[in-house]
């Protein structure tokens, strides 16, 4: 026997050894003191008044580390994919393109991701990194793009290239899809959890459409135009306090609609060249103070107003920094007001702690 093959036996036996042995608990890691920047990045930056903390970034299985703090730690697959003991299949599990997200009432972080055509689980629960791929029974994701969450643990995500609402139960098994030969081209879901409604931006019908529990059409609300209640290629969607917000993204703006009727409101954000106007708005979150949070990725950032569309402030720009972002998609808030921003072309998700603080800037 060769060295060489004499050295590829030993490493498989240590890494059979090593499969057996009990695995190492792990915890959801969000890398805030690696920020190259430093510790405490904070935006306004002083000597205004601190609205939001940078609380870390979401990459893939890096995040997941043992009791040593390395995220090495999850059997032996990055390992096997290192020496070449196993396929491409072994490689590190990493966020490729991420859309838009959802995080639900035990942590669980659910992220779509265009490029991998899947749904990343970040389960601080479990420990572990998921991916579901499967829209359908006998179907995989091509598109995925805005997702949802009801009480009861079922996941919507919009499909813009299979014209379908997946539905998957708590454990990623796909249920029956919603909106096929209905919908042309789906990007953004919202869900009205106490009516049982699911609305979705089907962007290339210019109009929103809802359906019951059942996945049965109920409505349509707007058309193709530019007036009140009118869309010119809605994109992403967000529910809050019996109103539906959304991304007008040709006519640059939000518009916030009655849920029930779809009775236009009010109109967040204008056109424009400066910061805190909109030129390609995409996704749209609206945190437990009211504030609402625009992603212009034309322009790298994102832009925080308050409930009744008077500009707060801005941050962004592009870059790889934290705190700065790349052609960035879809934007969510969880339980706790940590805003989630998904960083597409910088493939990852960023997340800022928002401190607290009334819509008039007072602390």
């Amino acid at each position: 026997m060769t060295h060489g093959a004499a050295t590829v036996v030993a490493m498989a036996a240590i890494l059979l050894l090593a499969a057996c042995a009990a695995p190492e608990p792990r915890r959801l890691h969000f890398g805030v003191d690696e920020a190259p920047e430093g510790k405490g990045l904070l935006w306004p930056q002083a000597p205004e008044v601190p609205r939001y903390l940078y609380a870390g970034t979401l990459t893939g299985e890096g995040n997941f580390v043992g009791a040593n703090g390395k995220s090495e730690g999850r059997g032996s697959s990055f390992l096997r994919w290192l020496v070449g003991l196993a396929g491409e299949d072994a490689k590190p599990v990493v966020l490729q393109r991420p859309s838009s997200g959802v995080v639900d009432g035990a942590g669980r972080i659910y992220v779509s991701d265009t490029s991998r055509q899947g749904v990343f689980v970040f389960d601080a629960l479990a420990g572990e990194l998921n991916v579901w791929e499967f829209a359908e029974s006998q179907r995989r994701f091509v598109a995925p793009s805005g997702v949802a969450r009801t009480p009861d643990g079922t996941l919507f995500v919009a499909d813009a290239e299979l014209g379908v609402v997946a539905r998957l139960d708590p454990k990623g098994t796909p249920l029956a899809s919603v909106g096929r030969g209905v919908l042309k081209r789906p990007t953004g879901v919202a869900v009205d959890t106490k009516a049982a409604r699911v609305f979705v931006a089907d962007t290339y019908a210019h109009d929103i459409k809802v359906f019951d529990g059942a996945g049965n059409l109920l409505a349509n609300f707007g058309r193709r135009g530019e007036g009140p209640g009118e869309f010119n290629y809605p994109t992403h969607l967000a529910y809050a306090a019996g109103e539906l917000y959304v991304t007008d993204t040709m006519n640059n703006r939000v518009q916030v609609l009655d849920a029930a009727t779809g009775a236009p409101r009010r109109v967040i954000g204008t056109r424009g060249l400066y910061v805190g106007n909109l030129v390609r708005p995409k996704g749209v979150a609206v945190d437990s103070e009211g504030n609402v949070y625009v992603i212009e990725s034309y322009f790298d950032h994102l832009l925080v107003f308050d409930r009744t569309g008077r500009f707060l402030m801005g941050f962004g720009g592009v870059g790889q920094g934290s705190g700065k972002f790349y052609l960035p998609a879809g934007v969510w808030v969880d339980d706790k007001n940590r805003v989630f921003v998904a960083d597409m072309f910088n493939g990852r998700v960023m997340v800022f702690q928002f401190l607290g603080g009334g819509a008039d800037g007072e602390p």
